[in-house]
Order: C-alpha cells, then structure tokens, then sequence
C-alpha cells in the first residue's frame, strides 16, 4: 500500500494529520472520508481532480489512490481550451470538487459529471492494494513544446521516489511539513501531500505560500520554490523565524545563488536543493547530513543512476566543468506518456536512459549542476557553450538587479547571443550591467543586450516561462 503509515495505529489517533488553510483533519478522518470517496469511484478508468489548496483534493486524491484509479489533477485556474484537453485526453470518466466548485464538464461534444466532495462522509471499506505497476497518477506537462502531454506515474514510482527522500532528508514521523505550493504538480501534490502521508508526518498547507504564513506554521521541514525563498528573504522577520526548522527545501527551478546565500545567513542554515522533472520525480538532492553548496542540487537519490552525453550520445567526463546531456535511470521513472508511443520512445536513448532534456555538469565527487534546459538554457555563442544560469546569477549579483532570465537569440556572426532581461531595484543602465557582468565572468559570457521589465513571465511553480522572451 502507497500510503502505508495512514493505516498504523498510531497514526490513526493522530488528532491533526493535514491541515488546509484553518481547516484540520485527523489521520482516521482522512482514512474514512477518502474510503467513501473510493465508495463512489470504484471502477473508474480515470478520475480528475479539481485541484484546489483545499482537504477536498487531499480526500479525493487519497481515496482515488485507494480504490486504484488513476488520478488527473486538474489545475483549478486552467483555461477551457487546457482543462478540456486533459479531460478528454485522459479519459476521466467525472471530476471530484469541492460543492461550490460542481459543474458539468465540457470536452468538445461532451459532458463529464462533477462529483461533489463530502468532507463529513465515512466509510470503513477497504480496498485491495493496487499492483505496483498499475498508474497512480497522469500528470500532464506544460506543454511548452506542443499540447500538454499526460505523464502515467506507477505506484511503484511514487514508493521508490518518496522513500528515496526520506532517506536523503532524513524525513519521519515525527517531522511537520510546511509549504503552500499548488497540488496539481510533483512539488506540491506528490512530495508535498503523497510525501508526508507516506512518511506519517503532520502535513500544514498554507493554502498560499506567504511568507508569514510560512513563519507562523512552526513546521520542522519546509518546502518552497525560488520564488517563494526570495520573499522570504524580503521579510527578514519572517525569514529569521525559520530558524527553528531542520530543514529548508527548494527546488522546480533553480535556487539563485544570492537567495541561498541571503536566505542561509536569515534562517541559520543553508537552504536543500533538488533536481527532478514530472517523468522522472526528483533524481538529485543535497542530503540532510551532507554539504549544501550554492548553486548544485546534490548527488543521485538512492535508486537513482546519472550520466552526462554529447550530442551524439557518446559519455562526457565528470570533471565538474564539461556540460552535457543529463541522462537518468531508475525505479521512480514514468511509465510512458499517455497513448503518445512515439514520444515515450523518444524520451529514452537506444539504451534505456531517459533523456530529460536538461544540461549539467557533474564534478568528480558526483555533485551535480543543473545548467538549465537544453532547449533555452544551453547558449551557443561564438564557439562556446554557456549556461544562461551562471549568467543570471552573474546578474543577480549586482545591487540594482531583482530578477533576471537570460536566453539565447539567433545571431548572424556568433550563431547565438546573450540577451538578458532584467527587473530592477532602482535605476540602471543597459551598459553598466553588461560590463558588471564582463567583470564578474569570461568576456564572451556577457549579454549583448540587456532588455529591462516590470516583470517576468512565471507560471503557477514560479518558474520563468523562457519561450515568452
């Protein structure tokens, strides 16, 4: 069984489990409410999940899991033209909500049901546990290269990457999580949710993850995205509270390195990193008891193989400087993209290594560095390969500067340059940032232009959406 710890004695006279919001629930509640949602939804090919920070999802998403059905979360903010996609891609056969929330679904020609949530209903049924390589979850992509695709992650992915955490962030039940991050993605629903119940650890959910919430929570373990952290570290009152946690988790995008820093002098320790994708789960991270370093997400989680390749898939060196394709094998990865055979075959090399997409450097000791992705984030430019990451932070670095997201535009002479797009603090010229960061890195790693915005374009995870630039 996924969730193994909810069904321990102990753990089931636990008077607070999740809390939502100011909304708590037992963990025998929790047990009993999802047990008549599974009631409701034997059967199913698919459910979808209306995927609010609410108890509601946490219920229905538990109970689907119990009854064997796949679950679809659905973003509660998704547009018509996304929503219908994943409803009729998926093959949902209703949407669990909360009841203000309840309305007919519309998939081109046809209606899906809603099914309203019950939060007070009980049942003692019990379900056999569902075959390890039976699809727990259909997580659909951002489809920042074409429609979103749906992502079949196993039970028995979900059970390796969740246990392969625990071990690196020494996480039990003892632990009280904190964070505010949507349930509709890994980092918030699957570490976020599926993590804490399967370690029996106290769950709270800030509903939204603001700084004072964060501070108020007197969690041991917090989980936030960069974003997130940078907030923090601008409500020093709020940031110097966390102090009292065991550890401070960042990830879905990489963590700049003056938030590691300003962050770690703050709350008295440096922040954990992590590198995963939806495919995959997370791979990489710092460990609990081990070195954080600004700007690395650790070594391989238990489990877990890496490698990096050229672009003809022949293995580079480890030596902390060559950049590559980062390739990854293990137990916790997808099962395929849903009805897409040629994407999923296109997603592994000739021998079995997924292929994310992503570059990086490994050192000697295996740190891994995230580069950023392939497609964005690797410049090629006069002959030399640049991570737009080292750039950003370069960028970041000067006082004026609050955000920055650098990419690589089409170039007649050097076939890519640097152009860099920055919000700012206070006044600054296009020339002074290019020659601040000529300074600070090699000369050819310097944008050749620099455009200033009031912001950046981020999605619901806070990450910068590239293709926009």
């Amino acid at each position: 069984m996924l969730l193994t710890s909810l069904y321990r004695d102990h753990t089931l006279d636990r008077p607070e489990a999740v809390r939502v919001g100011d909304d708590p629930l037992s963990a025998g509640d929790l047990v009993a409410a999802a047990a008549a949602v599974a009631d409701r939804i034997a059967g199913a090919a698919a459910i979808a999940v209306d995927a609010t920070a609410s108890l509601h999802t946490v219920v229905a998403v538990v109970g689907a899991l119990a009854a064997g059905v796949p679950v679809v979360p659905v973003p509660p903010d998704s547009g018509h033209a996304e929503r219908a996609h994943i409803l009729r891609d998926s093959g949902a056969t209703a949407v669990l909500a909360a009841p203000g929330r309840t309305s007919t679904d519309h998939t081109g020609d046809d209606a899906i049901a809603a099914i309203p949530i019950d939060l007070a209903a009980r049942s003692a049924s019990g379900f056999p546990a569902p075959a390890q390589d039976d699809t727990a979850l259909i997580l659909y992509t951002s489809g920042t290269t074409g429609v979103p695709k749906g992502v079949l992650i196993p039970y028995r992915a979900l059970a390796a990457g969740l246990d392969a955490l625990a071990d690196a962030w020494a996480w039990t039940p003892d632990d009280v999580l904190v964070h505010g991050l949507p349930l509709f993605h890994v980092h918030g629903l699957v570490l976020g949710v599926l993590g804490a119940l399967r370690v029996g650890s106290r769950l709270v959910h800030t509903v939204r993850p603001k700084p004072q919430a964060y501070a108020a929570a007197g969690g041991s373990l917090y989980f936030g995205v960069p974003t997130v952290w940078s907030r923090v570290c601008a409500d020093e009152p709020s940031a110097r509270a966390l102090s009292g946690a065991r550890l401070l988790v960042s990830g879905s995008a990489p963590l700049p390195v003056p938030v590691f820093e300003r962050l770690t002098a703050l709350a008295g320790q440096p922040p954990v990193e992590r590198y995963g994708m939806t495919e995959t789960l997370i791979t990489v991270s710092t460990r609990a008891d081990g070195e954080r370093r600004p700007g690395y997400v650790g070594l391989p989680v238990h489990g877990v193989q890496t490698r990096l390749v050229d672009d003809t898939g022949a293995p580079l060196a480890a030596d902390g400087e060559t950049v590559g394709g980062l390739q990854v094998r293990g137990t916790q990865l997808f099962a395929g993209y849903l009805g897409r055979p040629d994407a999923t075959a296109e997603s592994y090399a000739a021998d079995d290594w997924f292929r994310t997409g992503d570059v990086a450097t490994v050192g000697p000791d295996g740190w891994h560095r995230i580069v950023g992705r392939a497609s964005t984030d690797l410049i090629k430019t006069g002959g030399y390969r640049v991570g737009a990451g080292e750039v950003e932070n370069a960028l970041l670095a000067h006082p004026a500067v609050a955000e920055a997201a650098v990419i690589g535009a089409p170039h007649d002479d050097l076939g890519e340059e640097i152009v860099a797009y920055v919000v700012t603090r206070e006044p600054v010229t296009e020339k002074v940032l290019i020659d601040f960061v000529a300074g600070h890195l090699s000369v050819h790693k310097r944008p050749r232009r620099v455009h200033l915005l009031n912001s950046l374009p981020r999605n619901a995870m806070g990450k910068v959406q590239k293709k926009l630039l």
